[in-house]
């Protein structure tokens, strides 16, 4: 059940991916890279880490992809005001990639393949583990942390209100 559910996330991400590349309409870019950020988040949850899952939800599909939104709406983008590229820009483009595409091989030719073990730790991973540990081994860097944004936020505030 694992494995079927892996294959239609994937097929999904890498479709969805594909489509934010190849599209025309930059609304319909945005909207890919939406579901292409909601099926990474799946892989995180079959991989057990729930807790990558719903920050990449909440961080990517919600701030960033709405900022994303947000500037491309203020832009106005119209097809009429791109400069049309002439042929030499694109031979340049696919030369580029190609030469990135044979580092890119002959890099991954370099690694060697590391062993799994035999029994993973199935708790790695879990948001209760990383409740436990922020709040008992790593209070204080999270405190201080929580300070910090804290102060952030007051000093971005008073910015704010020195402007109205």
């Amino acid at each position: 059940m694992e494995a079927i559910l892996l294959y239609i996330i994937s097929t999904c991400a890498v479709l969805s991916a594909m489509f934010v590349v190849f599209s025309k309409n930059a609304m319909h870019s945005i909207i890919a890279l939406i579901l292409t950020f909601f099926s990474i988040s799946g892989l995180y949850i079959l991989l057990n880490a729930q807790f990558l899952g719903a920050v990449q939800v909440i961080v990517y599909s919600g701030a960033i992809m709405v900022l994303f939104l947000y500037v491309l709406m203020m832009l106005n983008l119209k097809r009429k005001d791109e400069p049309l590229k002439g042929n030499s820009f694109r031979i340049l483009t696919t030369l580029c990639g190609g030469l990135v595409f044979i580092a890119f091989l002959g890099a991954l030719k370099g690694f060697e393949k590391i062993p799994f073990p035999a029994d993973p730790d199935s708790q790695i991973g879990l948001t209760k583990n990383l409740g436990l540990l922020l709040f008992s081994k790593y209070v204080l860097p999270f405190e201080l942390a929580g300070i910090l944004f804290l102060a952030a936020l007051v000093g971005s505030v008073m910015l704010g209100k020195r402007d109205l």
